[in-house]
């Protein structure tokens, strides 16, 4: 009887232990599970290195001048010289609106005329007072004034020369505001494009721009900056410049999608292996993995100038990237902002 109560009780002492040690391994397992692996990554020390800058930007072409025909005084539109396509020149007659309140002042002004002289006559003779003379001469300049802002108003005639790019009336029409006509000036262009704040010391008036359109591959036409407009943007940290772009063979034309080519001397610039830059699925947001200290720290930069396989990178934020940071170059595509990495030497 005691024998087998002694083998009940080596049994179960036996199952106990076994219980246990089935326990502890389970949460040694466990715990293995959940701790993070750290990702194996390359990487490269960034410096500054001193390039020839050339800053490709994209706009769109405008004339250089553009005119809405929209004359000053209302009324019916007796007849409309020119159509969509028409060429004119300076002080060619483009629309004649109706004439009755210039005929009306006109006759006005003609008998002010006659009082006007008569009391010029009056007044060397002494015969009138010198208020009666100033209050008579200012009746008829202001005819005069009227008469003149009437008629450039009833017979308008083009600022500049250019082409007629919209006609929105016909003749017999009543002229409700809406622009008449649209002048556009073609055989001179403009431009704007938008520039990094990081260059508006290098920026200046009268600097050389080449400009390239895809319709004319291999053809450049020279520009020059006209105005760099003195304030940043703060939503894209970008300044704009004025182009002046000839356009004598009018080969080019408003509208049209242009790249430019400005050359800005040397600066200093962060220039990395293309393949470290990665894009964010779904936009157009680039950036980089900086190692912090052993963990992994997402830097958003823009792209810049491109030599070869390498490519210039400005960070979004001025002071996210510096020389001497350590740049993933390789595993970069794994990791995620905060990620635990682990250096593996060249």
């Amino acid at each position: 009887m005691n024998k087998v109560f002694r083998s009940s009780l080596i049994i179960m002492a036996v199952a106990a232990l076994t219980a246990c040690g089935g326990k502890s391994g389970d949460n040694s397992k466990g715990a293995t599970t959940t701790q993070k692996e750290a990702e194996r990554v390359k990487v490269l020390t960034l410096q500054n290195e001193r390039i020839a800058k050339t800053l490709e930007l994209s706009s769109t072409l405008e004339g250089y001048e553009t005119m809405n025909i929209s004359p000053s005084i209302t009324g019916h539109i007796e007849h409309i010289y020119v159509e969509v396509g028409s060429r004119v020149q300076k002080g060619s007659m483009l629309v004649r609106m109706d004439q009755t309140q210039l005929n009306t002042t006109r006759i006005n002004l003609a008998s002010t005329k006659t009082e006007f002289d008569r009391v010029s006559a009056l007044k060397q003779s002494g015969s009138i007072s010198q208020q009666v003379y100033d209050q008579t001469k200012a009746g008829y300049d202001q005819l005069v004034e009227t008469e003149r802002f009437q008629d450039q108003n009833t017979f308008v005639r083009a600022q500049f020369a250019g082409v007629i790019s919209a006609k929105n009336y016909e003749d017999g029409e009543m002229y409700t505001g809406a622009p008449i006509l649209t002048l556009t000036q073609i055989s001179r262009l403009k431009a704007i494009i938008n520039i990094p704040e990081t260059y508006f010391p290098l920026v200046k008036q009268g600097m050389k721009v080449e400009v390239e359109s895809d319709i004319y591959p291999g053809t450049v036409f020279p520009a020059t900056i006209e105005i760099v407009y003195p304030t940043i943007d703060a939503a894209s940290h970008t300044f704009q410049a004025k182009l002046n772009i000839p356009n004598a063979s009018e080969k080019i034309r408003p509208g049209m999608y242009v790249r430019t080519r400005l050359g800005v001397g040397e600066v200093d610039a962060i220039v990395v292996p293309y393949q470290s830059v990665l894009k964010l699925t779904g936009s157009n947001d680039r950036y980089v993995f900086i190692n912090d200290n052993g963990t992994a720290r997402r830097v958003a930069v823009t792209l810049g100038q491109r030599f070869d396989d390498r490519i210039e990178i400005i960070p979004v934020e001025a002071d996210a990237l510096k020389a001497g940071d350590q740049l993933v170059v390789t595993g970069q595509a794994r990791l995620v902002d905060g990620a635990t990495l682990e250096i593996v030497e060249n």
